[in-house]
């Protein structure tokens, strides 16, 4: 077993995974979720974390911290809170930010904790759920490269595909635009599933042939067999691309113009107000949704 210490913060959809995968190795975990009674709480458990009662306990023997939460303040709260990790980490311990919040609040997350005399990286994911629980996800980090080798191994329990992009603030960069490519994705995807309908095609034959050719693409082979067999369950919600296609928004300099991104941005968004607001729940391909009612243009 080796000596680092780990800490992961924040068990949701991909935490949950990302975490049992580390458990499952040679590092000893200790793990912490805001709400204690979530799935991937127990997903982390089960594989051999250690279940903090709190971020003090989860941190403060740790050299590396990984946190995975939802949006910049929720970051910046596990960081910089009243409990939070800035308090009770040791001196000149590792933190992993693997959410995606933006290279703007990257940077300024750094440039706050050099006064802690603590080290950061950002490592934003993506790969969804499936990817988190296999281990294959792809993980675009910003940071200092010995930090960056100093953390590879755990990177790559978790990853197959794993690139420092640059310094402090570049992963999550790539992350936007990697972001921008999913929700237009998910706008082709849509329409030639409308398409094949209209036509009378199964289904099933865009997703088995189209996929070998130049318009296949990892959201046709994942999200095409679960918009045929009518499977909105999250495994990437609707909620989290709203908030990364507004992280973009916030990007794009004034005067700059990204039609399909801000297409796809609608189209979510209208879905998330489906159901009285459930629909923020569902899988980003619920927005074939979006193509099955009348009104979407309203």
């Amino acid at each position: 077993m080796t000596n680092k210490q780990i800490a992961f913060l924040g068990l949701g959809l991909m935490g949950g995974p990302m975490t049992a995968n580390l458990a499952r190795s040679e590092y000893p975990v200790k793990a912490w979720n805001r709400t204690k009674d979530r799935p991937g709480v127990e997903i982390a458990k089960n594989a051999g974390a250690a279940i903090a009662k709190s971020i003090r306990e989860a941190v403060e023997t740790a050299d590396i911290i990984f946190t995975c939460v939802g949006d910049v303040p929720d970051v910046r709260e596990v960081i910089f809170g009243t409990d939070g990790i800035a308090k009770h980490a040791k001196s000149n311990a590792l933190i992993v930010d693997m959410s995606t919040i933006g290279s703007q609040a990257a940077m300024k997350i750094a440039a706050e904790l050099k006064q802690f005399n603590l080290r950061f990286l950002d490592a934003p994911v993506s790969g969804g759920d499936i990817g988190a629980q296999k281990g294959t996800l792809t993980i675009m980090v910003g940071g200092d490269r010995g930090d960056f080798e100093e953390c590879l191994p755990l990177f790559e329990i978790m990853g197959q595909n794993i690139t420092l992009c640059g310094p402090v603030g570049s992963g999550q960069a790539v992350k936007l635009c990697n972001q921008v490519l999913c929700a237009v994705h998910a706008i082709a995807l849509c329409e030639a599933m409308e398409l094949a309908k209209i036509q009378g095609i199964d289904p099933n034959l865009i997703v088995d042939v189209c996929g070998t050719g130049a318009a296949g693409s990892w959201a046709l082979s994942n999200l095409g067999p679960k918009i045929i067999n009518s499977d909105l369950a999250p495994g990437f919600p609707i909620e989290h691309i709203i908030k990364d296609l507004r992280l973009v928004a916030e990007t794009i300099e004034d005067g700059k113009s990204l039609p399909g991104f801000e297409l796809a941005d609608r189209f979510f968004k209208f879905v998330g107000r489906l159901d009285d607001g459930a629909g923020l729940k569902q899988g980003t391909q619920a927005m074939i949704r979006a193509y099955r009612v009348s009104d979407r243009f309203k």
